[in-house]
């Protein structure tokens, strides 16, 4: 998409344009405009959902879109709860996944005007394939927004924000029915060289303990919990500051531990044959050549779709389907790496949004690192498989606006899970009676240049 967009998008100001007037005269009052309802966001949701069903049972059973030349044939993956915004009067902004028959996931932007329960949609333009932008979005001064080419947009416009970033971060975890004994591990970030991490405060119900991961560094919430936790909140609010990360050195480091496999990151077998093949002729060359020869193979031969069995970082699987995730994206690599003999760790937390200040985060977000040259050598290949012109960014830096939340595979707390060592951890870890459970989970943020001091309150 060569030409700038002029759709203009008026965020949240329109809530003065709203109100009425106050009358000077009791006897005006009756002619005052009624005020305009304000849409919840569920309400959005609900509105795109229901105009996604419709056309697709009238449509022979799928969503068709027209994208340039095509017509796609669609179905619903997700709708993007964290980027549903309502723009005024009887306009609104939803972000759906749509599966192709083919396979390949679009992120499709949709536009709605009318009152909850009876939206139509007026645009729908396709902003991604399989994880890949066409456009991104930039607000100007006046808090509007317009499309930007990716061709022609800035690194922040592209997720980047180099030197530092500074702000709030909010973790959340509704609990759901609970009709057993529960248990709860929640990932609490720590500060390091490169983030400094301030829990401003923690809410949680139940039984608490902090559990340390020696291994990995990693600090734990376990939580305790009875049926009359049904429903309730887990929340945990940050002040953190980060710095880009690059390059660093480690004394002493213990590479032997990422050289071996994890229970979803094989070593050797098929993983040393395909390793060896993507550094070909470079074999003589160092580690830090040959691991860029990797993570190229990755972002060559991967696609990133939000799509069948991905998330759970699974290296076989990302061979097998070349799909996934960030966690596939890196779990292979890692794979690849230590079956060449490159130490190589896995991260995750979060990546905060660059174009905006403030609002929801699209889950979780994790990366990796690999040792050569007497450095650990930071790496985000998904998000160079996505901009291709962040390629060699990602290769050796993270930029400043991301959160760690927890480092490694297979942790070990004691407490455990019943389950056995826990595979990664962001989103919590919840068994009801020994077995594993879903907790709807958000994130979100604000940049702020000051927040207030230390506050935990623990609630049982």
């Amino acid at each position: 998409m060569k030409n700038t967009y002029a759709v203009i998008i008026v965020l949240l100001v329109f809530l003065s344009a709203c109100n009425s007037p106050k009358p000077e005269h009791e006897e005006t009052k009756s002619s005052a405009p009624a005020p305009m309802p304000k849409v919840k966001i569920a309400q959005i949701e609900e509105g795109i959902k229901a105009y996604i069903q419709e056309k697709t049972n009238r449509d022979d059973g799928f969503f068709y879109v027209k994208d340039k030349d095509k017509e796609l044939r669609m179905k619903l993956v997700r709708v993007h709860t964290e980027y549903l915004s309502n723009l005024g009067p009887k306009r609104n902004f939803a972000c759906v996944d749509l599966a192709d028959i083919s396979g390949d996931v679009y992120d499709v932007d949709f536009f709605l005007s009318g009152d909850p329960g009876n939206m139509d949609v007026t645009e729908t333009t396709v902003h991604k394939l399989n994880g890949k932008p066409f456009y991104t979005w930039e607000q100007k001064k006046d808090k509007t927004w317009q499309r930007v080419p990716v061709e022609g947009a800035s690194r922040q416009l592209l997720g980047v924000i180099e030197g530092k970033d500074k702000f709030e971060f909010y973790y959340e975890a509704v609990l759901p029915e609970i009709t057993k004994e529960a248990k709860m591990w929640i990932p609490i970030a720590k500060s390091d060289e490169y983030q400094t991490v301030e829990v401003l405060s923690i809410k949680a119900p139940g039984k608490q303990a902090t559990l340390e991961d020696k291994e990995n560094n990693n600090t734990i919430l376990y939580l305790e919990l009875g049926p009359e936790h049904s429903g309730q909140t887990v929340a945990v609010t940050y002040a953190a500051e980060r710095i880009e990360k690059k390059a660093y050195p480690e004394d002493h480091p213990s590479l032997d531990r990422y050289l071996a496999p994890d229970e979803l990151i094989p070593v050797g077998g098929r993983f040393l044959k395909i390793a060896q093949e993507a550094i070909g002729a470079k074999s003589k060359d160092n580690k830090l050549v040959q691991a860029r020869a990797l993570y190229d193979y990755i972002i060559d031969n991967m696609r990133y779709m939000k799509h069948g069995d991905y998330g759970h970082g699974d290296a076989v699987y990302a061979c097998d389907t070349r799909t996934g995730n960030c966690s596939e994206f890196h779990s292979f690599f890692i794979s690849l790496a230590r079956s060449v003999g490159i130490p190589a760790r896995f991260s995750i937390g979060a990546s905060i949004p660059s174009e905006r200040n403030e609002g929801g985060i699209d889950g979780y977000h994790c990366w990796a690192e690999f040792y050569a040259e007497g450095k650990w050598w930071p790496v985000d290949i998904s998000e160079g498989n996505k901009y291709t012109a962040l390629a060699t960014y990602y290769f050796g830096r993270h930029p400043a606006n991301r959160i760690e939340l927890s480092r490694g595979r297979d942790l070990n707390v004691v407490p455990g899970p019943a389950s056995g060592p826990i595979n990664f951890l962001a989103y919590p870890l919840l068994e009801i009676g020994g077995e594993p459970t879903f907790a709807q989970t958000t994130f979100s943020f604000k940049r702020k240049a000051e927040g207030p001091g230390m506050k935990v309150s623990l609630k049982k």
